[in-house]
């Protein structure tokens, strides 16, 4: 590992950022977008959420996924600003530092190791189950023990490709992308023929596209369904800021990852709307059959189209839900390996998890201890409760909402002397960030109380719900981590260190 040299972190006298031994400039702007689009799981995102909106919005979804898509489309443009200025691939965890402090920036980058860890288990698990369901009547895809085991090879196996290199990982990522998009737009297009020449049999007569879809006076006749609606369509965005945590792999580290963010989350409300309206166009929103509101199909929607819509080739959409949930593992451990390398680096973490492989010029050891977290949360959680390894997986909800907020304060407070220096500042650096913080912050808050809920999840914790318990525990973990760092010999150099909190920029 280097950091003797450093890079620019910015115009006007921004801070340095350490050199770390990473493979500088191997990425371009479109390996940026691609892994923006791959680390949201877009296939498999709305094979298992659109069918939850749909159940609580009905013919609203579409303004619904638009709605979610304005917070997330803020806090980009707060990631594109920081980015601009401090190029770490800690991002939220070296941006929170330079904004409030030690404290915040500890914990800001134990939510984005957190959330990472949390959904690999959730996508090990999704894997394990789609490649069965590919195999034989398919049966073994309600096989614990086979499911659990071939979700914990599918994460050891993208772990290994991440240690052995950014470029191996990206050559890999770029065939599972192209994989999972041909696959859904197959589908898409057979959905189109089927609907211009009208519905097959076995399928719900489908709807003409209606622009009330789009009304949002209608929908918000029932204001907490549209909050329900949007604090689930919020979530299926996340993932586009891998593209910065690979800000440092990066051509133009203080430019490129930011423009690869922002095009990416336009990119995914495009895919998201359009498929929306394709598929409540050709199975309606409807109870039965195919419908998306039938509660057999919430769970997969794709599931319950592929044989009406493909036919024999209906494997195809199993093929795409089964790439994006891979492409997504892979993507998934790139930000959350990073940003611990960052925390090593910056003195945060043991030295150990700055270090970088001589030869592949990868985060090595932080990469082994992020997979090897995966494993073990998805292995314990399997062994003691499937019901409760579900309700964690649910309160990942909380874990994006803390971090996305902290990044967008953090944007507002760090370049706070700037926001008066232009019109562009103002709203880039200022408005938007701030509201996207202050909507993640209250779906935080909406989140909590739901999940306190007993009956929000599948598990009770004295007589609370089970999801807010392990969402909360988990959190409050990461303090009590912070607090034996600020300690121990080896980090509480970072915790006394003293640097000036919010520079005015």
């Amino acid at each position: 590992m280097s950091t003797r040299t450093t890079t620019a972190g910015g115009p006007g006298g921004q801070p340095a950022i350490p050199a770390k031994g990473l493979r500088a400039g191997v990425l371009d702007l479109g390996d940026s977008v691609m892994l923006g689009l791959a680390s949201t799981a877009p296939v498999y995102s709305l094979a298992a959420t659109l069918g939850l909106i749909v159940a609580v919005n009905g013919n609203y979804t579409p303004l619904i996924l638009l709605l979610g898509f304005v917070p997330v489309l803020f806090i980009a443009y707060a990631f594109r600003e920081l980015n601009s200025a401090m190029p770490d691939c800690g991002t939220t965890f070296i941006w929170a530092r330079r904004a409030f402090g030690p404290w915040a920036g500890w914990l800001g980058g134990w939510g984005v190791a957190l959330a990472g860890v949390v959904v690999l288990a959730n996508l090990a698990q999704v894997a394990g189950q789609y490649l069965w369901l590919l195999v034989g009547d398919g049966s073994l895809a309600g096989n614990r023990v086979v499911v659990t085991a071939t979700g914990v090879l599918f994460i050891a196996f993208m772990t290994v490709v991440n240690y052995r290199g950014i470029r191996l990982g990206e050559h890999v990522q770029r065939v599972l992308t192209y994989v999972q998009y041909v696959s859904l737009g197959i589908f898409a297009v057979a959905i189109v023929v089927q609907i211009v020449g009208g519905t097959p049999a076995g399928a719900i007569n489908g709807q003409a596209f209606d622009f009330e879809w789009f009304n949002p006076v209608g929908a918000f006749a029932d204001p907490g369904a549209v909050v329900h609606g949007v604090l689930l369509a919020l979530f299926i965005y996340w993932g586009w800021d891998t593209c910065l945590a690979v800000n440092e792999e990066t051509e133009n580290p203080a430019t490129t990852p930011g423009r690869g963010a922002v095009i990416s989350a336009f990119v995914l409300v495009a895919i998201y709307v359009s498929v929306a309206l394709l598929v409540m166009m050709y199975a309606t929103v409807g109870t039965e059959g195919i419908g998306l509101g039938n509660d057999a199909n919430k769970g997969d929607i794709f599931l319950a189209m592929k044989d009406v819509v493909l036919g024999p080739w209906g494997w195809l959409i199993v093929v795409a839900v089964l790439a994006s949930v891979l492409s997504s593992t892979q993507t998934t451990i790139l930000p959350t390996a990073r940003g611990t390398l960052s925390m090593g680096v910056h003195g945060a973490l043991p030295a150990k998890f700055g270090a970088v492989h001589p030869r592949h010029q990868t985060p090595g050891f932080s990469t082994q201890v992020m997979g090897a977290a995966a494993i073990g949360y998805y292995v314990l959680m399997s062994l003691v409760s499937e019901n409760l390894l579900s309700d964690s997986i649910s309160s990942i909800s909380l874990f994006i909402a803390f971090y996305y907020a902290m990044t967008g304060f953090a944007c507002v407070w760090y370049f706070r002397g700037t926001l008066r220096s232009s019109p562009r500042n103002l709203w880039f650096r200022g408005i938007l960030p701030f509201l996207g913080a202050l909507a993640l912050a209250a779906a935080f808050c909406i989140s909590a109380v739901q999940m306190w809920d007993p009956g929000y999840g599948d598990t009770t914790i004295l007589g609370v719900g089970g999801t807010f318990v392990s969402g909360v525990v988990l959190l409050a973990f990461g303090a009590v981590l912070a607090a034996v760092c600020r300690f121990a010999p080896s980090t509480r150099g970072y915790f006394v260190e003293r640097k000036p909190a919010g520079a005015a920029v």
